[in-house]
């Protein structure tokens, strides 16, 4: 027996729907960006249309907010994962998130907390080495911050304090 196209249309809001209560839900256990939810729309096989029309319906029901997202993720990732700038950046752009918002999301932290945190990380670090030569020592304290995302003026100024003070 041949389906109706009543029945697809019907079948079809009915998928609609399923998606978007799907899609809420996991925006109400967790912050999501939004394209975190497209990928999972995709995965559902909810078409183009369907999932453009479910964002939009999610964001204008505060379920989803770009902003919103990039902002607990900044100050989460820099308090548990002590990163700086440019990873949580990096980190973001990677999830599609537009460079205003992650701007406005690192303003968020003062500049001073994000020397803080690279002072304490490279002082910790620092402790840790056996490293005799300055210049190796250095290099290394240096890499390592840099590798946790800190910028070269933040991990300069830090480094000449943490061996001034040694």
């Amino acid at each position: 027996m041949k389906k109706s196209g009543s029945s697809k249309r019907q079948s079809d809001q009915t998928d609609y729907q399923a998606a978007l209560g799907r899609a809420a839900a996991l925006c109400s256990r967790q912050e999501q960006c939004s394209s975190h939810i497209r990928d999972k729309l995709g995965g559902w096989n909810v078409n183009e249309t369907d999932a453009e029309k479910i964002i939009r319906n999610l964001q204008e029901e505060k379920f989803l907010d770009d902003r919103r997202y990039a902002g607990f993720y900044v100050k989460d990732k820099f308090r548990f994962n002590k990163w700086g700038k440019i990873k949580i950046s990096h980190m973001l752009r990677q999830k599609k998130i537009s460079e205003e918002i992650i701007g406005a999301a690192l303003e968020q932290i003062d500049e001073e907390d994000w020397f803080q945190t690279c002072l304490e990380l490279i002082q910790s670090k620092s402790a840790t080495l056996k490293e005799k030569n300055l210049f190796t020592r250095k290099g290394k304290l240096y890499r390592y911050a840099a590798g946790r995302g800190f910028e070269p003026d933040l991990i300069h100024r830090a480094l000449n304090l943490t061996i001034i003070s040694q």
